[in-house]
């Protein structure tokens, strides 16, 4: 059988593509997964929601990605587990001019973002340690949801849109006639297309290049920790990115949290194919000294989990999505991670207008990978941790 559309990966880039491309009016699409819904980087996301950025595109997209898993249960049956708890930013003092111009910029956009001084942390971080802080950002609408259940729900609303889904279904090959992609090559043969999407996350390159496709794309490895307070102490309600200690912090309900390492930190290449899974005895000993060192009433706290992902990162740590030029029948949809997740619904459904309309918003269209050949790189000031 040929397919109108292959989306490669159900993680929440793809997932919410094939979704949108069924409800917008798309015929036959095929969703493939090599293992299920949010099994590669989504699930292991911390899923923190923010608008915080430096560019109205993606402060755009964040915002609009919000507004979509508010609308999840009334549009698909299910939440995506969101929870607008609030976002805080904590400031160093070098990031303090780059802070504010990100601000003013999000208050044209309409996001509602408020500036503080270290003073001001009371209301939402009142056991916070103030050293180093030179100023908070608190964002109400901000937060966290839950990666998996957002995916799933994608997944279940595209198929009820008449989609056909196939997890535990590798996919081995692009297959390219001329300046064409066809279709794919699985372990029981080959499935044409008229287009195929390449969602694949930190596989994405590989799949690439088996069309004889670049694709400026390194998978870096990522890890994170999972804590647990003593009963009597107080945790944080709210995602925080904290740029005076470079670590991020999400909220998982009762005493437990998560915490990685925000930027600036080393990213280390790996093979997305063969990489260690759990996080580094320093690494965990790190993170245990920052939080403790910014949290005092933490300390204690016990290490539940510890885990390592994969981010895949592109030259300019912008997602690429999109057709290229000069090239039919596919679309790239890769390099979110670090932000991936809570811009993924919009950027689906924009993908999915695109490929059927043909019609793209200038801002989005500046998302292709055609940017890279041009030498038209986003330029990236501080905004906050990738995390």
């Amino acid at each position: 059988m040929a397919y109108d559309v292959i989306v490669v990966g159900a993680g929440i880039s793809g997932a919410s593509t094939a979704y949108h491309l069924k409800r917008q009016g798309a015929g036959s699409v095929l969703l493939l997964e090599r293992g299920e819904p949010a099994s590669g980087g989504t699930g292991k996301s911390a899923a923190i929601i923010r608008q915080h950025y430096s560019t109205p595109l993606l402060v755009r997209l964040a915002r609009d990605s919000i507004g979509m898993l508010r609308r999840m249960p009334e549009e698909l049956g299910r939440d995506g587990g969101l929870v607008q708890a609030g976002y805080c930013f904590l400031v160093s003092a070098e990031m303090v001019d780059g802070a504010r111009r990100n601000v003013a910029m999000q208050r044209q956009l309409g996001v509602r973002t408020e500036w503080g001084e270290p003073g001001d942390l009371g209301h939402v971080l009142p056991e916070v340690n103030r050293d180093g802080v030179a100023a908070v950002i608190h964002e109400p609408d901000g937060g966290y949801a839950d990666p998996v259940r957002a995916t799933e729900a994608y997944v279940e609303g595209f198929r009820r849109e008449g989609g056909e889904f196939r997890p535990r279904t590798a996919v081995r090959r692009l297959l390219r006639q001329a300046d064409a992609i066809v279709g794919v090559e699985l372990d029981d043969g080959p499935v044409a297309a008229g287009t195929v999407v390449n969602a694949a996350g930190p596989w994405a390159k590989p799949l690439a290049e088996s069309g004889g496709l670049d694709l400026p794309l390194r998978a870096v490895r990522e890890q994170d920790t999972v804590w647990e307070a003593a009963p009597s102490r107080p945790v944080p309600p709210v995602s925080i990115s904290n740029g005076v200690d470079a670590i991020y912090f999400r909220p998982l309900g009762g005493q437990r949290f998560v915490v990685g390492r925000g930027f600036p930190k080393e990213y280390f290449d790996v093979d997305p194919y063969n990489y260690k899974l759990t996080a580094d005895d320093d690494f965990v000993i790190e993170i245990q000294r920052r939080i403790e060192h910014r949290f005092p009433a933490l300390a204690g706290m016990r290490l539940i989990d510890s885990y390592a992902a994969l981010y895949d990162v592109t030259p300019d740590w912008y997602p690429i999505v999109g057709p290229r030029k000069g090239l039919k029948g596919y679309a790239d949809f890769c390099g979110g991670s670090g932000h991936g997740f809570k811009i993924g619904p919009a950027l689906g459904r924009e993908l999915a207008d695109w490929l059927l309309s043909g019609r793209v918003a200038e801002d989005f269209a500046q998302l292709s990978h055609d940017r890279i050949a041009a030498g038209r790189l986003f330029v990236q000031s501080f905004g906050g941790n990738r995390g």
